[in-house]
């Protein structure tokens, strides 16, 4: 690397806003953060699916007739034979 031409890189530290604080190196001394691993929902198993207006439940009702109609024309000729 070339002398004096890059930033300093130094120990900095990521503060969460739950109050986590992860240490690393970078070239930014600190930084602020307003969500982390520590407290993600998709880290900490705490997510929850949002149904807006019974989408969802339209979905499994939807393709639960259409797999109930395939399975029953798929057992109709072994029926038969």
């Amino acid at each position: 690397m070339k002398q004096g031409i890059h930033p300093p890189y130094g120990p900095s530290k990521i503060l969460c806003v739950c109050g986590n604080v992860i240490e690393t190196r970078s070239t930014v001394k600190d930084f602020h953060v307003e969500i982390c691993s520590a407290c993600h929902p998709f880290f900490t198993g705490k997510q929850k699916l949002l149904d807006t207006a019974g989408r969802i439940e339209r979905f499994r009702r939807k393709y639960a007739k259409e797999g109930e109609a395939k399975g029953a024309e798929s057992e109709s000729p072994a029926t038969q034979g």
